[in-house]
């Protein structure tokens, strides 16, 4: 478990509270997403690389840092598509790419769907962003598709996981962090994070 990253902050665990919550409505879930992924983003970025940069203070020279490295952004649709605005609230400069997949509700395998990624990588790092680490099917499948793409540098950064899906994305990816607001009991028969929040994306744009 040593790629694994649970939130200790303590407003990372009081905002997931309230997102649980069942009576929370889809807007104020949507501004929960976006805090909780700002939070996270702090986490998940802590070792991006810098290079020294020298500005003039009103006062005098001083050498300070640059970001280094090129961010992607990867949210898995469409419940990832929430936690992009977080990230973007700190990194409005990095790149966001879509790829698309849907679980079969009766295989629980993910299926692509969309794609439009270029021919050549035009990032350095990406992060994937979905708030369920369910089964891990989906995770895996993005992680397969990027490293295909030539990315070599890829977080997971999601919201609940699952030790089954936990246990998938260490299996076929053992390289890559997984940074998470809380690590969940278990899955039900249906493939839902238990006790979870229920379906991220309905619960986001109000279609449960």
């Amino acid at each position: 478990m040593s790629n694994i990253f649970p939130s200790p902050h303590p407003l990372v665990a009081h905002k997931l509270t309230r997102l649980r919550d069942q009576s929370t409505n889809p807007k104020k879930f949507r501004e929960l997403v976006r805090e909780i992924a700002a939070l996270m983003a702090y986490e998940a970025t802590a070792d991006l690389q810098t290079v020294p940069r020298t500005v003039e203070t009103p006062l005098s020279p001083c050498t300070g840092a640059e970001l280094q490295e090129k961010i992607g952004l990867v949210p898995i649709l469409r419940a990832g598509l929430g936690m992009v605005e977080g990230f973007w609230e700190l990194m409005p400069s990095a790149e966001v790419w879509h790829i698309g997949l849907y679980r079969d509700e009766r295989t629980l395998k993910p299926v692509e769907y969309y794609n439009k990624l270029p021919i050549e990588p035009t990032v350095s790092v990406c992060l994937i962003l979905d708030p369920m680490l369910a089964t891990g099917g989906s995770a895996v499948a993005t992680a397969d598709v990027l490293k295909r793409w030539g990315v070599r540098k890829i977080k997971f950064v999601g919201l609940i996981a699952a030790p089954e899906g936990i246990a998938a994305m260490q299996k076929a990816h053992p390289d890559i962090p997984i940074h998470l607001a809380a690590v969940d009991d278990h899955l039900n028969e249906r493939g839902y994070i238990v006790p979870g929040l229920g379906d991220a994306g309905d619960r986001q744009f109000g279609t449960g």
